[in-house]
């Protein structure tokens, strides 16, 4: 949130804005049944806190039906109303998609500001994003969503006197000013993004040369796949309880039981009516996902809402296309298994063990180490079903074959000849079978 629009806010002692939550959730048909209600407001309650607002109060509503002016009776309108009057609160943030209309309307009758869920959000990408890339798809998609809300709600509104004919000629008004405005720097970001977007695909080439497989995160936002990825890694990502605590993707290299060497890569989380127009614009950062190897699919098996986020996340892997096609490579990790009673763990493993044996899941706690060793074996299991085991032999003098092969295969075994040569088992991904065998030997 910038500091234009924070002035006109109530503030707490401390500085941040007072803000007060309102889940409206309609009480019946698919959306009601597919989340508890309960777990939704805790959550938009957690998106508020991720940018620091000082929560005065939640308001859960159930409605049956959504009206089109302020998509809240008349009656919840003015009792809430009420208590943003009473709580001093300067913003109140609805858990829910509203239309411009509808935003201007509650916040005259309730005179604050009024933020939606997909405005929460973009603000929450807004103060995360860190890298160029990330930066640029989060202005794209705020731009996208400001564009939708250019309606005749601001005092400057007015008709422009006509210029010359090249600035827009006579009669036009600050709303097309201000929307030509915004498709220009859209424009602008979209040859940007281009440019990262090519620079992306010469690393991603690059890394394709090299034999490490990927293997990505996704998740629920706080499911703990930056707890995982640190713990894996040894590395630093930013992991804390707070929903979209890291946003910008990250790579580390590093070794299963075998020896074998991949990149895992931490992803953004993903979260229930993620903004279309976010999924959109980090598509291009998704595109890891898609490329990978091996997905690990992490679960908070201790949120009370564990089955609808997992729901949420599949939703959005098929808008990435990833359904059908990827269920061979996709790994569930149901992870904080540390944070359930032990009869919860072994009903857990009683359900684990119901599963086919090549899609079981796998228990783990990223925070305490359990389950890992299990992980990263599966994993290797999992990689070894799509790549091909030759046998080679080098003769003596073949250095720099020697060489190549520990630049661009796995070595799993090495025996010296007699003559000084070398007899070799590697395992290469299929698309290299054809380039090792013409160079080396053939398959056994």
């Amino acid at each position: 949130m910038n500091t234009d629009q924070k002035e006109g806010y109530r503030a707490s002692k401390d500085g941040r804005t007072r803000a007060l939550v309102v889940g409206p959730y309609l009480s019946r048909g698919a959306a009601a049944l597919s989340r508890d209600p309960h777990a939704r407001l805790s959550e938009a309650v957690g998106l508020a806190q991720a940018i620091d607002l000082d929560i005065v109060g939640d308001i859960s509503v159930s409605l049956n039906e959504v009206r089109p002016a302020t998509y809240l009776g008349k009656g919840k309108v003015d009792e809430i109303a009420e208590t943003v009057k009473e709580r001093e609160a300067g913003l109140v943030s609805m858990d829910c998609q509203l239309s411009p209309v509808q935003q201007r309307n509650l916040e005259k009758a309730w005179g604050a500001k009024v933020i939606d869920r997909t405005g929460l959000i973009l603000e929450i990408f807004g103060q995360r994003a860190r890298t160029k890339e990330g930066a640029l798809q989060v202005e794209l998609a705020h731009l996208a969503y400001q564009k939708s809300r250019l309606v005749r709600s601001w005092t400057h509104l007015e008709r422009q006197r006509g210029g010359f004919g090249f600035l827009g000629g006579p009669g036009e008004t600050q709303i097309e000013t201000d929307r030509r405005l915004i498709e220009e720097r859209m424009r602008r970001i979209e040859q940007d993004l281009d440019k990262v977007k090519r620079t992306r695909g010469l690393h991603r080439k690059t890394r394709r040369e090299v034999p490490y497989p990927v293997v990505a995160l996704v998740g629920y936002t706080n499911a703990g796949k930056s707890t995982l990825f640190n713990r894996l890694t040894k590395a630093e990502v930013l992991a804390q309880d707070m929903l979209f605590a890291t946003l910008d993707p990250t790579l580390r290299q590093i070794r299963l039981p075998h020896g074998a060497r991949v990149l895992l890569s931490d992803t953004v989380g993903f979260i229930s009516d993620l903004p279309t127009m976010l999924v959109s614009a980090f598509r291009a950062t998704l595109e890891e996902v898609t490329l990978a190897d091996v997905i690990l699919h992490v679960r908070d098996v201790s949120h009370e809402d564990s089955e609808a986020q997992a729901r949420d996340v599949e939703t959005i892997l098929d808008e990435l296309g990833l359904k059908g096609e990827a269920e061979g490579r996709i790994l569930e990790v149901w992870n904080k298994i540390d944070a359930l009673d032990p009869e919860r763990q072994e009903a857990l493993r009683q359900t684990a063990r119901g599963f086919d044996p090549q899609r079981r899941p796998v228990l783990a706690s990223a925070l305490t180490g359990q389950g890992l060793d299990e992980l990263l074996a599966r994993i290797e299991t999992i990689l070894a079903a799509s790549r091909v085991t030759l046998a080679l032999e080098l003769e003596p003098e073949d250095g720099q074959g020697l060489a190549w092969l520990h630049a661009h295969a796995e070595v799993l075994t090495r025996e010296a000849r007699e003559d000084g040569g070398s007899r070799l088992t590697v395992r290469v991904a299929s698309e290299r079978v054809e380039e090792v065998s013409r160079r080396f030997a053939r398959p056994v």
